[in-house]
């Protein structure tokens, strides 16, 4: 569907928030994020995630009945690095997304198939206390008697996905984005661990949105993590998000869409024999403001190797 600068601005706010990329990447939770492996270790991993459920709006507005239906595949590569005698990890993402949104705009029924390719993301993170550069002994050891570790990342979004300026709804974002964040990893127990991060999404702009300048507040995000490790790489964890900020300006046009979410869910990653691993995660939304109220279900195979 097409549509030009003469369309109504409820029709841009609806566009703005429903497959805002802020939306999408701050729902995310990630365990273990933090949690390090040994020097040279490299992992390939595949991901399919289905979302579906509603986007929420300011009620004032006469949008009513926007769902999305959103199926995401990525190939993933990860690998363990040392950085000045610390763990570090490198981590790149390319990503595939389709899918189909709709919903009523003051009385119109409105609708928008996508499918192209995602933004791709790179990773870096590095282990700043409690995790040194570890061979596989010294991490048999860690795993053995876990100790407090503090981390720090950098997540960078390039503006690699498709993206057509005449469309309202595309699958890229048009625009960089980047959030440092600060990690913690505290043992309760030998088999029991909490995880912490912080962290911030700053947008760039987005300078072809339908003729206008598209901007975006930054999202804060927080996430909590509650591990239980059973046997080596057969762990499972309860999950917790909260994310707030990321209104939208239309050529410095305010739009109603702050963030004040949060989502929960639960993850578990099985292994066999020592290489592969699948790991299933489920989440949902627990407080949503504005913007996405989605159920998500993940599927990942991982293969490892040293």
């Amino acid at each position: 569907m097409r549509t030009s600068r003469g369309t109504s601005v409820v029709w841009l706010v609806w566009v703005a928030a429903s497959l805002s990329s802020a939306a999408a990447l701050a729902q995310e939770l990630a365990p273990r994020a933090y949690w390090p492996a040994p020097k040279g270790t490299k992992v390939a991993s595949f991901t399919y995630q289905y979302s579906t459920g509603d986007i929420l709006f300011d009620p004032s507005l006469p949008v009513v009945g926007v769902d999305s239906r959103l199926n995401l595949t990525q190939f993933s590569y990860t690998q363990t690095i040392e950085i000045a005698g610390r763990t570090a990890n490198f981590q790149f993402n390319v990503p595939y997304s389709w899918g189909t949104t709709e919903g009523v705009v003051a009385g119109i029924p409105l609708n928008r198939y996508t499918a192209g390719w995602s933004d791709a993301r790179a990773r870096i993170s590095i282990n700043l206390l409690g995790a040194p550069t570890l061979d596989r002994k010294a991490f048999q050891q860690l795993r053995a008697d876990p100790n407090p570790i503090v981390g720090a990342s950098l997540m960078i979004s390039a503006p690699t996905g498709s993206y057509d300026a005449d469309l309202a709804i595309n699958v890229g974002s048009n625009r960089w984005a980047i959030k440092p964040a600060i990690g913690y990893i505290h043992p309760l127990a030998r088999r029991w661990l909490t995880e912490f991060e912080l962290g911030v999404w700053v947008f760039g702009d987005n300078d072809e949105f339908l003729g206008m300048k598209r901007e975006q507040n930054p999202v804060a995000t927080g996430e909590f993590h509650l591990v239980k490790r059973v046997r080596p790489g057969f762990w499972f964890s309860l999950d917790l998000n909260y994310y707030y900020g990321g209104r939208t300006l239309l050529d410095g046009v305010e739009i109603a869409d702050l963030q004040r979410n949060s989502r929960a869910g639960f993850t578990l990653t099985f292994p066999w024999k020592h290489k592969h691993a699948i790991r299933a995660s489920f989440s949902t939304g627990t407080v949503t403001s504005s913007g996405g109220d989605f159920d998500m279900l993940t599927f990942m195979y991982a293969y490892a190797w040293n």
